[in-house]
Order: C-alpha cells, then structure tokens, then sequence
C-alpha cells in the first residue's frame, strides 16, 4: 500500500487498519456518519512521511437544507462543487485566508453533504505533526481545532477531490469503537450566520479526551 521504508511498528500500524469502504460514505444520514467518523483514523503519506490521528470530534452539514452548508440553497461554485461528488472525497477550503479545514463528502453523487474534522489524537508521525505545526510538545494543541488537524496531517487545499481509499491519503477502521454514552453532542462552532440552523446539534466529541476544541457547558 505505502512504500516501504517505513519502520516496523508503522508497518504494523497500517496492518491493524482497515479501510473504510464507499458504502461507508454514501448513506443518507450526514449526521450519522458525522457520529460514525469519531474513533476512524485519518492516515496521510505525503512527502515519504506517514502521520495518522484519530477523530475525535466532527460536525455535520446537511447540505442544501442547511443554512450553516457551503451547498445551502443549491449553491454551486468553483470551491463547492466538489461536494455534489459522490460520498468518500476530500473537500478542503481555506478559511480566513490561513486554515485549511478537512472535510469528508457523503451521500451520492448531487447531494452535497459534509462532515467537517474538528479535532484528532494524533497516533504515528507526532514528530513530523510538530514539525509541520511549529510546535515544541505535543500537548492537545497539536490537533485541536479544524486548522490543527490539517496542518499536522499535512491537508491542504490542493487536496481537494482526493478519493479518501487512496494509497496515499485514507481514513480506516481498527478494534477501537465509541459508544453512544461516550459521545457529546452539541451545537456547531462559528456558524452563528446560520439563524436557527445554528442550533442544530450537529457536533460531536468523545467524552473525556483532551484532543477536542472547546467543550459545550453542558453536555449530553
């Protein structure tokens, strides 16, 4: 699958993994999937480089029905129309000119529903992780919060389009799961723009890890 200069235990990493398939991401429920993404693990070979992390919170776009979407109200762009492919693409925009934030397509192709990555574990690769962040320690900053997680994994906007079951760039499986009790859901970050859409409880964190952004002040 990836070249083989890696070590032994990345070696051995990427044999306990299992890559998600199409029918992962081609269901209808967005919000579903936005759950089903906590505890997947996102791997990036890029640069003779391999990192991974572990999601560990999600927010979930609906698509045209959804005031908080790129896609609301049918909107097709140059940035958006990626997100009319079919379910298991990479859509990478930038925001404010400085984040690249990762999102994952769903549904089939002409419905545009996303799940954004809001924040990961990091699990192989933490020195290229802080090479990549210019950070000193990795502490839960290293891939907290949207623009983190790309910038450690090496996402960028040229990205955009990218198959997620490539050799390269993927999101897989392992015995970990996430049960419903140990899962947080609640409103959406920064989408205030969004009227009563903004209150759609379409965001989701592992309960009790340190790698997520701001937590609600209450949970549920």
């Amino acid at each position: 699958m990836i070249k083989a200069e890696l070590t032994t235990s990345e070696q051995q990493f990427l044999a306990s993994l299992k890559m998600l398939n199409e029918n992962f991401y081609t269901r209808k429920d967005v919000v579903k999937i936005s759950k089903e993404l906590l505890g997947k693990i996102i791997v990036t070979y890029f640069d003779n480089r391999l990192t991974a992390a572990r999601i560990t919170e999600t927010e979930a776009y609906n698509g045209i029905v959804d005031k908080a979407s790129h896609a609301y109200n049918n909107r097709r762009t140059k940035r958006t129309e990626i997100m009319y492919a079919s379910g298991g693409a990479a859509y990478v925009y930038l925001c404010y000119g400085i984040h690249h934030l990762f999102n994952v397509v769903t549904n089939l192709k002409d419905v545009p529903n996303a799940v954004l990555v809001r924040a990961a574990e990091p699990l192989i690769g933490i020195e290229t992780m802080l090479y990549r962040t210019r950070k000193t320690k990795p502490d839960y900053t290293l891939t907290s919060g949207p623009g983190n997680v790309s910038k450690a994994l090496g996402i960028y906007t040229h990205h955009t389009g990218i198959d997620l079951r490539s050799n390269h760039f993927f999101i897989a499986e392992d015995s970990y799961t996430v049960s419903n009790k140990n899962i947080i859901t609640t409103t959406r970050i920064g989408v205030d723009y969004a009227a009563e859409d903004a209150l759609l409880p379409y965001r989701f964190l592992i309960k009790d890890n340190k790698y997520v952004t701001k937590l609600p002040k209450l949970n549920s």
